[in-house]
C-alpha cells in the first residue's frame, strides 16, 4: 500500500504539472475564461504566498516546510505502516498536491493558480484541492478510524466512570 500511495501521489503531482503547463501556455495570455456562467472561471494567477496569497515573499521557507512535511508523512508511513486504505488515500492526495505546488515554488518562485469558483473567493489549483480533500479526510480518519487515537479516547472515558 505504501508504494501504491506514493505512486498515486506522484501521478497527482504529474497531472498537476501538466494542467499548469496548459494553463500557463493558453490562459496566461488571456487572463480569464468563463467555463460555467456565475459558477466557474479559469483565471491565471501567480500566487507568491500560501493560502489566499498570505506571507508573500517567503518562498524558501515554504519550500523547506513543504519538503519537511512530505518527508515526515513518508517516514511516518514506513515506520507505522497503517493498515487503513483511507490513510493511504489521504497521503496520496496530500503528498501529490504538496509536490505539485513545491515544483512550482522551486522552478517559478510562485504557484500557478487557475480555478475560480463564484462561491469560494480565492483562486486555487488542482494541487490545492487535493491537499484540502486529503487533509479533510485525514482529520476524519484520525477522529473516527485511527486505532491509537480511539483507544486513548476509550481509556479516558472508562477512567471517568
Amino acid at each position: 500500500m505504501i508504494f501504491l500511495a506514493l505512486a498515486i501521489g506522484l501521478f497527482i503531482a504529474a497531472a498537476d504539472q501538466v494542467i499548469k503547463y496548459f494553463i500557463s501556455t493558453n490562459l496566461k495570455p488571456v487572463g480569464s475564461v468563463t467555463v460555467i456562467d456565475n459558477i466557474l472561471d479559469f483565471t491565471y494567477v501567480e500566487n507568491r504566498g500560501v493560502a489566499f496569497g498570505m506571507f508573500s515573499g517567503m518562498r524558501w521557507i515554504f519550500i523547506v516546510l513543504t519538503a519537511l512535511l512530505i518527508c515526515a508523512i513518508v517516514i511516518y508511513m514506513f515506520k507505522k505502516k497503517p493498515q487503513s486504505k483511507l490513510f493511504y488515500v489521504c497521503v496520496a492526495l496530500i503528498v501529490g498536491g504538496g509536490i505539485g505546488n513545491l515544483i512550482d515554488r522551486i522552478f517559478y518562485g510562485y504557484v500557478i493558480d487557475y480555478i475560480s469558483l463564484s462561491f469560494f473567493q480565492p483562486v486555487c489549483n488542482f494541487a490545492d484541492y487535493c491537499i484540502t480533500v486529503g487533509t479533510f479526510l485525514l482529520v476524519i480518519y484520525v477522529l473516527f478510524f485511527a486505532k491509537g487515537f480511539n483507544e486513548q479516547k476509550k481509556v479516558k472515558a472508562s477512567g471517568d466512570e
